[in-house]
């Protein structure tokens, strides 16, 4: 895998210098190895932050190995599941270790953005022992994390050293397994509305890096059956493909390369769980099943011609106080943010609809044709998520369809990129595309 990502080093046709300073080790009974792995960083002192679940896994066994090479740390065990939200950010930050030089976290998603931030606050080497193939952020640059109740990406340190142990990932959870692949079929969309973008409104895009995430799906998806039964080479393999989007991420300086509409509509679910407690799951799992819906909204795209006179009359009629309560129904105080946010941005703005309306009307050919390139098929979606046992729509959770539409339909507030949603409402057809929702 090193490798690989160093020939994408340097110089690229994108125009940019793509660097990547990680160490990532994965391979069996590779966790003996942590003193070896930390000693360039000339550290004195770990602060070891994990929670219940990790310490159990993987979290007791660090312990172990650094009494027996001497090393001197203290545990931060969190007293249950971490949420990723300041209160938990600011418990791992308060608790560390007085002198301490390097962190290590021991777990995946959640503990793996608190670790991140807690690094770059305290501007120490940060090591991840990862236990769970279950999302691809053990690489990036950025934690996503609740704020204010919007969902955000913060900037924080990349891991200075990636540790993936087969013989512990294997242990994951299935439910934690498909979560990882659901996290990777999310790039399909991403690449496709990453392209998109690049065309509509110039932003910035590299080929090169799209193909490494195309790279890293296949590379996770090609064994789904072998993933699923605990095979040591396909879970070795998504490890390896989850790193490397990761990776891609960080190239790229931005996260456009592995989240699209699919994520923000995860987003939005997540954060209505920490407004209303609402139910929620796995990162992955629901970006997986949003990324099922995107393909369908997609397909309902390409039976859509365009209307000028339509595009132009919804967005005269668009009024955004009616938007920002129905905003704040849904989200809370998440959405004052969101709000906030398009006064900066002026997302709808006629002069600058219209100008995208010349674009899109001019290129909707090649739009279908992007989505035909880097879409699969709702046929091979339902034939891999039945062997996934991944569910297609989120009322498992009891979310009613409703809300899912709603999801879709505020989308495209969340961040500043352009995705489905903001396409949808540039052709005046975003409420006619959520129905197929």
């Amino acid at each position: 895998m090193i490798n690989l990502l160093k020939k994408f080093e340097g110089a690229c046709p994108c125009g940019k210098q793509h660097t990547f300073g990680s160490d990532i080790y994965s391979g069996h009974d590779i966790l003996k190895n942590i003193p070896e792995y930390i000693s360039k960083f000339n550290a004195k002192r770990a602060y070891v932050i994990c929670d219940e679940n990790t310490h159990r896994v993987a979290g007791a066994k660090v312990e172990a190995i650094l009494t027996a090479a001497d090393f001197d740390y203290t545990l931060y065990m969190f007293e249950r599941s971490p949420l990723p939200n300041e209160e938990y950010i600011d418990l791992a930050i308060k608790n560390a270790c007085e002198g301490c030089d390097i962190l290590i976290a021991v777990g995946s998603g959640v503990i793996n953005d608190i670790g991140k931030l807690v690094s770059l606050h305290c501007g120490i080497p940060y090591l991840i022992v990862a236990t769970a193939p279950s999302m691809d952020g053990y690489a990036s640059q950025s934690s996503s994390v609740v704020q204010k109740g919007l969902k955000i990406s913060l900037p924080s340190r990349s891991a200075d050293v990636i540790v993936g142990d087969i013989d512990v990932i294997k242990t994951a959870p299935k439910r934690m397994v498909v979560s990882g692949i659901g996290d990777m079929l999310a790039k399909y969309v991403s690449i496709c509305e990453w392209r998109i973008s690049q065309m509509l409104v110039g932003e910035y895009y590299c080929e090169r890096i799209a193909e490494l995430v195309r790279f890293s799906l296949k590379k996770c998806t090609e064994n789904v059956e072998g993933l699923l039964a605990g095979d040591d080479e396909a879970i070795a393999n998504a490890f390896d493909a989850l790193t490397i989007s990761s990776v891609a991420m960080n190239y790229a300086g931005i996260s456009r390369p592995a989240s699209g509409s699919e994520h923000y509509i995860s987003h939005i679910l997540d954060m209505r769980s920490e407004e209303f407690g609402t139910p929620c799951d796995f990162h992955g799992i629901q970006c997986g099943i949003a990324t099922y819906l995107s393909v369908k909204l997609y397909d309902k795209l390409r039976a859509t011609v365009p209307d000028k006179e339509r595009a132009l009359a919804h967005a005269e009629a668009f009024d955004y106080e009616t938007r920002a309560a129905e905003l704040r129904a849904l989200l809370g105080k998440g959405a004052e943010n969101m709000i906030s946010l398009e006064a900066k941005e002026g997302k709808f703005d006629r002069a600058k609809h219209r100008a995208r309306l010349d674009l899109i009307i001019e290129n909707y050919d090649k739009i279908l044709e992007i989505a035909a390139e880097e879409l699969p098929t709702l046929e091979y979606l339902d034939g891999l998520y039945e062997k996934l046992s991944l569910q297609k729509d989120y009322s498992y959770l009891g979310i009613d369809k409703d809300i899912t539409k709603k999801a879709f339909l505020y989308s495209g507030d969340i961040r500043d990129k352009y995705v489905l949603s903001r396409l949808a409402w540039d052709l005046g057809i975003e409420n006619e595309l959520a129905e197929v929702l």
